[in-house]
């Protein structure tokens, strides 16, 4: 692997990020808070003002369709995760991740989570990219170009989702 794979990942991570702040670029609290089915994972406030999030017992598809606050934590969620994990004390758990509680926070997160990761991701030479020393969350033993890749496709998929749930949004009945 040489800096051509990194940079080839960091050009993925672009794409990826850019179609994210595609959707996220005017996306309201309301359409966070929105729930398109009766069921799905969501976001909470707790009694103490935080916000926190429903965990699936199960991926299957009768667990519902997640409203956007929740797929927003969860990038922050696994970003967070990845970064602490990967370049930190590797401490945090998720029951440490909140939800901003509104669009604009997070907007504002995500965007802070975006530029702590490349630029840790720019920081890393060949060696680093094969080593498996960073590669603890969200597994073990691997390249760290696979944790790196894994997040890029996270990251495009997350976006997806909320691109999708945006246009159920718009076109909900009223």
């Amino acid at each position: 692997m040489t800096t051509e794979a990194r940079d080839y990942l960091l050009r993925q991570l672009d794409t990826a990020w850019m179609l994210a702040q595609y959707h996220l670029d005017g996306l309201t609290t309301e359409e966070c808070l929105w729930r398109p089915a009766h069921v799905g994972l969501h976001v909470h406030r707790a009694a103490d003002g935080r916000w926190g999030a429903d965990w699936p017992e199960h991926e299957g598809y009768d667990i519902g369709p997640p409203s956007i606050g929740w797929v927003t934590w969860h990038i922050g969620f696994w970003w967070s995760m990845a970064l602490d994990h990967s370049f930190g004390a590797g401490t945090l758990a998720r029951e440490d991740v909140a939800w901003p509680g509104d669009a604009e926070g997070v907007r504002e997160w995500l965007g802070r989570l975006q530029s702590s990761w490349r630029a840790a991701v720019v920081a890393l030479d060949d060696g680093e990219l094969r080593a498996t020393q960073r590669t603890r969350w969200p597994f073990q033993d691997r390249p760290f170009a696979e944790v790196i890749a894994w997040a890029n496709v996270e990251l495009m998929k997350n976006a997806a989702e909320i691109g999708y749930a945006r246009f159920l949004y718009a076109v909900r009945p009223r």
